[in-house]
């Protein structure tokens, strides 16, 4: 073991998924070596948002500790902060945790509360550590933490504190440093209505910016949040479409279709008000993919509310959608709610989450049978199946190309020819 090796993993979110990466770039930039088999520090950013996602959290570190007993864990992130803030990380078996507000102070409280010191830098290649995003030519940037909104299922305000933006001339800046290198630049943020409340910028400034004054080819946004989805970020949308470097994916957390279910949550808004934004969204452009998140079994929720966000999920131009099954979060408002508020069933919850489910699949594959016959840039990823290369289309759907065509990182348009046992395939032209 090379006691100045490390290896990272990332729970839950693309703004975790963008630390990390930004982490791994760190420790490199300052002597250490990526090491996936046998690494001398371990580095696990944790979610909290679930309870699975915190126990899941729980068993990696156990088992870590279990095959690499020699290996120093790091553990950060929202289930870190979360122990820290309540003393439940006593027995764990981490060597150093770290909570959310010290965490871009990651790299140097390793080497000073652990000893690591490499004795000299090293210029690594940039796919660091190949994973699905980078090796595939495809960069996580972080424009922004923290959220005021204070939803009663969420923890996140608590844990990642009030809003904090990166400027767009620093973001820029970071952009300009991957050009030549990234195909493909993903935007992340806890929340992007956020953006710029505290230095007095707009999201559609930030997008903006990127596109006019940065040459990587694909710009596309982790998450749009409901409060974002204003007049003028549609406005913009329109007006930006005929530059053909905004990915269409819009992901859309709207958690629920029952106005009881929404106002439960302290959501802000209305199933109508966020149904004809969607319906302008989609009649800007038919083949933009629209994914959200939903909970289901929230207090209170009858099997007429369940039914409610079922036709509003079947009815709306959403393509695809993530199923939690809600998780009662200590010390969040609605933890305090479930005090005099009835809970639905596990069974309930989980019955509810597969027909959900069942509908998300029927719906995503209506959405990918509508892209046959399209032509569509593709930019091909490092993963392939069988003959087949793997892509994403400008709408980010996965595509199979023969694997002799293209090589990971590449961009080249492709029709889509057929939808096969659940997959686009497509041909070079």
């Amino acid at each position: 073991m090379n006691t100045n090796s490390f290896y990272s993993y990332s729970f839950g979110c693309r703004v975790n998924e963008a630390e990390k990466e930004e982490i791994d770039r760190q420790m490199s930039l300052k002597g250490f070596i990526f090491d996936r088999k046998n690494p001398g520090i371990f580095i696990i950013n944790t979610c909290s948002v679930t309870n699975k996602a915190e126990r899941e959290a729980r068993q990696l570190i156990y088992q870590t500790k279990k095959n690499l007993p020699d290996t120093k864990i790091v553990v950060t992130g929202c289930s870190a902060t979360y122990w820290l803030k309540n003393n439940l990380y006593q027995n764990l078996p981490v060597d150093l945790i770290i909570d959310n507000v010290h965490k871009e102070f990651l790299i140097d409280l390793i080497r000073k509360r652990l000893g690591f010191k490499p004795t000299r830098s090293h210029n690594l290649p940039y796919n660091l550590n190949s994973n699905k995003f980078i090796g595939s030519g495809r960069v996580m940037i972080k424009i922004q933490d923290g959220c005021q909104r204070y939803c009663t299922f969420c923890m996140v305000p608590y844990l990642r504190g009030i809003p904090k933006s990166q400027r767009i001339n620093n973001l820029e800046l970071k952009i300009k440093n991957f050009e030549g290198k990234a195909k493909e630049v993903i935007l992340t943020a806890i929340n992007t209505q956020a953006f710029g409340f505290d230095t007095k910028e707009t999201f559609i400034d930030l997008i903006k910016t990127v596109i006019e004054k940065t040459t990587i080819p694909r710009i596309s946004l982790g998450s749009v949040h409901p409060w974002s989805l204003t007049d003028d970020f549609l406005a913009f949308y329109r007006s930006f479409l005929p530059k053909n470097r905004l990915i269409n994916f819009f992901h859309i957390p709207i958690q629920s279709g029952s106005n009881k279910m929404l106002s439960l949550m302290k959501r802000g808004y209305r199933r109508e008000e966020i149904l004809s934004k969607l319906n302008e969204l989609q009649g800007l452009n038919p083949f933009a993919l629209i994914a959200t998140d939903i909970i289901v079994g929230f207090l209170e929720e009858t099997d007429s509310d369940f039914e409610e966000t079922y036709n509003f999920l079947k009815d709306s131009p959403i393509n695809k959608f993530h199923i939690f099954r809600f998780s009662k979060r200590s010390k969040t408002q609605a933890d305090y709610m479930a005090k005099s508020l009835i809970e639905p069933s596990a069974a309930d919850k989980l019955k509810r989450a597969e027909v959900l489910i069942k509908l998300s699949h029927k719906k995503f594959e209506k959405f990918n049978i509508k892209n046959v016959g399209r032509v569509s840039s593709v930019l091909f990823l490092e993963k392939t199946t069988g003959k087949y290369r793997n892509g994403l289309l400008d709408n980010q759907l996965p595509i199979l190309v023969a694997s002799g065509s293209a090589k990971a990182g590449e961009i080249k348009n492709v029709k889509v020819i057929e939808f096969k046992k659940g997959r686009l395939f497509g041909k070079i032209i």
